[in-house]
């Protein structure tokens, strides 16, 4: 009787262990556009896409293997876009731009985690302005969140 109610027990402890965990990336876009012209956004896609499906294997002496993937099989067509200000107005950078948008950014991830969702990893790259002839560059910052 005692193995029996030690074994559900490792059973039941175990299994708590092998909860799954769902996963979602929110990317934040920022434009780096003088005068404004560029687009900001907050991205979320409300699609699932079989990463299997567009996988192809290569080896040595074999270029690739069967399948065919085509740019329209990656493209999801269901996506949230909250729109930003950009970093730049007219005058030049715009703090107040700046804390809008951190504003935004800050509330919807306040919304995600009263959904359930906890950031695991943020990261962040610049692609700026690389002078006088360059007027166009991003700031984007991707949020890995988990949901258990």
């Amino acid at each position: 009787m005692k193995k029996a109610i030690f074994i559900l027990g490792l059973f039941l402890f175990g299994s708590v262990g092998l909860q799954a965990q769902e996963f979602k990336i929110v990317t934040v876009v920022e434009s780096i556009v003088p005068a404004g012209l560029g687009r900001s956004r907050i991205i979320e896609t409300l699609s699932t896409q079989d990463s299997d499906a567009l996988t192809t294997e290569r080896t040595r002496g074999n270029k690739s293997s069967q399948n065919k993937v085509r740019r329209r099989d990656v493209k999801v067509e269901n996506l949230l876009e909250t729109k930003l200000l950009n970093f730049y107005s007219l005058t030049g950078i715009n703090f107040q731009n700046i804390a809008s948008n951190d504003a935004v950014i800050t509330d919807r991830l306040n919304s995600l985690a009263a959904e359930g969702w906890e950031i695991m990893f943020m990261t962040s790259g610049v692609e700026s302005d690389a002078g006088e002839t360059d007027g166009t560059g991003i700031f984007i910052t991707r949020f890995l969140l988990k949901k258990n």
